[in-house]
């Protein structure tokens, strides 16, 4: 005989956890979010979260597949983060300048789940609004599809890249972070500039320069990118115009 199948919502805990909480899907990940914060990745198993919840390890399962099912939810709850109350201003630029910027920002206040959860792909509604916010913008700036998709392409993963390089910085241990950060000082700023001519001549700007976020500029470097690209597309169509405006009508036939 077949087994009975216990629909998901069945499965799923009511009664209050040791800790008097009842469980639900949006509690264990942020619950998941601060082990991530405190012990880093490896801090991260469905025992120790049973632990952090007050409930047994299977009441995990009861949300989510597996471990790897929660980071997919870690990652999608991260790109949601930087969606919520985002407002378009009408400006294509500009709202893509605020979107990458809001990415960015909520996987940096996230870093362990940063590096865990930035390489993923999860197709779940957060991601996926997302996307399609971002292409949308962009083919209603005038940007040809093609077009449209590579510069998506690039501003995402563009994003995600710096969002998991400057968190990877700050899951550093203190101590390893400001060594790193005083190379720059130390090393590069005393380099001579009998052997090292470039770099003793922009050694200030170095030492000024280097220990901060790229992101910024790379962003704008990519939107003045895609912003000269639209130009040069139009202006086929803007030149067609003109000679349509002013070109001499054909007298009819008679």
């Amino acid at each position: 005989m077949a087994k009975r199948v216990v629909p998901e919502t069945a499965r799923r805990r009511r009664r209050p956890t040791k800790q008097g909480q009842v469980l639900t899907h949006q509690f264990i990940v942020e619950t998941a979010l601060r082990m991530l914060r405190e012990h880093g990745a490896e801090g991260l198993s469905a025992r120790r979260l049973g632990l952090a919840l007050g409930a047994d390890a299977s009441a995990v399962y009861r949300y989510f597949r597996g471990m790897d099912d929660l980071v997919l939810a870690i990652a999608d709850e991260l790109f949601g983060t930087a969606m919520a109350d985002w407002r378009p201003v009408g400006d294509w630029r500009a709202d893509l300048r605020d979107l990458g910027l809001r990415i960015h920002h909520a996987y940096l206040a996230h870093p362990q789940a940063a590096v865990l959860t930035a390489i993923r792909v999860t197709g779940r509604p957060n991601e996926v609004a997302g996307d399609e916010t971002i292409l949308g913008i962009l083919r209603g700036a005038g940007f040809a599809d093609g077009d449209a998709v590579r510069i998506y392409h690039a501003f995402i993963d563009q994003s995600l890249a710096f969002a998991v390089l400057d968190a990877a910085t700050l899951a550093l241990p203190k101590a390893a972070r400001e060594a790193d950060e005083e190379v720059w000082q130390a090393t590069y700023a005393r380099l001579p500039a009998r052997t090292h001519p470039n770099i003793a001549a922009t050694a200030p700007l170095l030492v000024a320069e280097m220990n901060d976020s790229a992101y910024s500029t790379a962003l704008d470097m990519l939107l003045s990118s895609a912003s000269a690209q639209l130009t040069r597309n139009n202006r086929p169509v803007a030149a067609r115009r003109a000679a349509t405006a002013t070109s001499p009508r054909t007298a009819p036939r008679a």
